[in-house]
Order: structure tokens, then sequence, then C-alpha cells
């Protein structure tokens, strides 16, 4: 009956268009629709019975965070919700979404079933769970550190100010998250999971000094791979990351810049061939649902001999979310962050390395999965680009990303 019932509500949900009190005729005659976010639920659940309720929120749950079989029970219109993953910001996220589900009066964490409802117990409580799951795609177990200067995502922006790339210059770059397989309730109750890392950077410098290649110049392109190891628990997150970064001065750069390949020139800048492999283990907590603080320190276990790097760096930061707003009518959440990271290099005598972002982001669901993100940002310290990596530069940005 309760799988019925589901099936029946979901199929009622994706058929139910009502028109809201908002509607109006266009000069054709055609009926605008405005649809809030109570709009798009069956008519019946308002009036609904508990069990009813149930097999709602239970198939809105699993939609979404099937991989986690969370319980829910239903009395009197209050929400009970068993079997939340351990991951404080999953579960945060979680009950988030159900109290967003109109009619829900409170919803409540539960470990388990109270002795008085047994029967529940039996039935629900300890109903067979999957020990793991492939290619998740909704959650990340790490999530990305919104101020690192080489997060992977895909990012469209501009850069003012920057004495390395270009006064006047444009950053692109593409990159994603692969989860290949999550282990479930695994060691300390946590969750792990491996995936693999890409992504490139590209900087194109808009107004060249040297025109001998006329137009926009490509200045450089970074490669990236990485396989990264994460695991989450409570507040707690880890990742254990071996990566590979490989540089590659563009074509118009170096046409523009012929001292850069001349054998004869006595230009103290050649090309070169910077390149990597490292290691480095992150540690991240959640302090609260507004704080995030984390660090890493990481291991260079080889550079190409053209362009060597000493082997000890750290990099930490801090993150901080307000101002959280929930959009209905368009079913989104929109918070406000600050971000800033730092760097250390034992190459760079261990100077001071920053970047400072200040944004908006709009996601689907609350705490995580995939955000749209705008911010300015202020760099100050490093180049971030090859083979200028070791030369000083300060710069402001201007950013559109999509990542996790």
């Amino acid at each position: 009956m309760r799988t019925l019932q589901c099936g029946a509500l979901i199929f009622s949900c994706l058929l139910a268009q009502p028109i809201s009190s908002d509607d109006t005729l266009s000069p054709n005659g055609e009926v605008a629709v405005v649809l809030s976010r109570s709009d798009s639920i069956p008519t019946e659940i308002h009036t609904a019975t508990d069990p009813y309720f149930e097999g709602y929120i239970q198939a809105l749950v699993d939609m979404h965070y099937a991989e986690y079989r969370v319980v829910v029970i239903v009395k009197d219109r209050n929400v009970w919700l068993a079997n939340l993953p351990s991951n404080k910001l999953m579960s945060n996220s979680i009950v988030s979404f159900v109290k967003d589900v109109p009619g829900v009066k409170e919803v409540h964490e539960l470990n388990g079933v109270p002795p008085e409802d047994e029967e529940l117990r039996e039935k629900y409580v300890r109903r067979p769970r999957i020990n793991g799951i492939w290619f998740p795609q909704m959650t990340e177990l790490f999530q990305p550190l919104i101020a690192a200067p080489r997060q992977i995502s895909y990012t469209l922006g501009y850069r003012s100010g920057d004495r390395v790339c270009g006064n006047k210059a444009v950053d692109i770059s593409l990159g994603d998250d692969f989860a290949i397989y999550r282990w479930l309730d695994v060691m300390w109750h946590g969750d792990l999971q491996i995936g693999i890392e890409a992504g490139i950077w590209s900087v194109f410098n808009m107004d060249p000094n040297h025109r001998i290649e006329p137009g926009t110049e490509l200045v450089n392109t970074d490669f990236y791979c990485g396989i990264p190891l994460t695991y989450a628990h409570d507040k707690w997150s880890f990742r254990l990351r071996g990566y590979h970064i490989s540089s590659h001065l563009g074509d118009e750069f170096l046409v523009n810049h012929p001292e850069y390949v001349n054998p004869a020139s006595s230009f103290p800048h050649k090309r070169v061939n910077p390149s990597i492999e490292a290691v480095d283990f992150a540690v991240s907590y959640q302090a609260s649902e507004a704080i995030r603080i984390y660090g890493f320190p990481g291991a260079i276990v080889h550079s190409d001999e053209s362009f060597p790097w000493k082997p000890m760096y750290i990099e930490y930061g801090t993150e901080v979310r307000f101002l959280g707003t929930k959009f209905y009518k368009q079913k989104l959440y929109g918070t406000l962050y600050i971000g800033m990271h730092w760097r250390n290099y034992q190459e760079l005598n261990w100077n001071f390395d920053g970047t400072y972002r200040i944004g908006y982001e709009f996601s689907k669901l609350q705490g995580i999965g995939r955000k749209f993100r705008f911010y300015a940002a202020y760099h100050h310290g490093y180049s971030l680009e090859g083979q200028f990596s070791k030369m000083r530069t300060h710069y402001m940005e201007y950013n559109l990303s999509y990542g996790f």
C-alpha cells in the first residue's frame, strides 16, 4: 500500500498543472500561469492522512537522496527522519529540504524509532541499506574550496591589473569532479568516496603590448588531473589527493615574445616546461552552518628539471556564508559568502600568497549540490600561471562560475 501511494503521488505531481490566483489573460486569449512552490504539489496533500503525507515526503526524499535510505515517519503533520547520514552538512540539507514541504509542521531528527513504535522500527528503520553507490551525482563529501584559485569549476571572468598576464585579461577554466564510487557507513560510520578530477585554466591578454600577432593573446594554459579519496563524518571531512599539473605557453604569446624561444637571445626568461606531481592531505571542519575552516600540507614529489620546485607547501583558509534566502517560485536557495585562501610554498621562501572572494551563490538543494556563483576577488602574492608562478603580482577579478 505504501509503495502504491508513493507511485500515485509521483504520477500526480507530474500531471498536476494548477492555475494560481495570479492568472491573467494575454491579448490573444492565452492564460498566463504563475506558479508558486505550493502550486507544484497535488491538492490532495493539504487534506491527506498521515500515511498518505508520509508516502509523499518519502518519495521526495528518495528522489533527491536515494543513496542514504532515509526513513520518513509522520504523525499529525510532524515529521521524524531516521537513518540520516553521519555527514552533518548532508543531514542538514535533508532536514531543510523536508521543512520546505508545504504542510509540514516540524521536523525532528531520529536515531531509530521510539520503543513504543516497535512495529515501525521493524518495518522501516531496519529495512536493508545499500553498502555503496556507483557514480553519485548530487553531493560531494569534501566540499570545494570556493576561494582557492585552483579549485576546479567552469569559470569565465575578467581580470584587471595583473602585471604578469596583462592589465586587461580574461580567465577561463573548465573542470569537473567525476565521482566513481561511494562507500556508505564505513570506518567511523562515515562515507568514503574515490573519484577523478580534471581541469584546465587559461588566461588571455586582451590588450597585449606586442602586436606582432594582432588581437587577443593566449598567454598560458595549465592542465590538471587528480585522484581524490575523500571521507566525511559529522562536521569533519578529509581529502587525500594525488595530482599532476603541467603548463604551456600560448601560441600568440610566443609569437609576440620571440625572445622566449630564440636560442641566441640573452633574455633571462626562456620557455621552460613547468610540470609537477604532488600529494596533499586536507582537513575541513564545518564549525557551524555559516563557518568552515580548513587546511592542508602538501609535498611536490616531482618537478621538471627545467622548472624545479622545493617540495613542501601548506594551504589553508576559511569560508563564511550568511543571509541565506529561499526563492520559492524558482525553487532555489541563495547565499552570500566570503572566502579567504592562503598559500605558503617552500620554493617561495614561505611568503604569504592570498586570494579573497566575496560573492553570491545559487543552488537547487540547500547547502549541497552544484551551484552557480558570481563573485569579485582580489589576489595578492604570486602568479598562478605556469612558468610565471614564481613572479609576484596582484589583481582584481570579476567572475561567473558553475560547479560544486
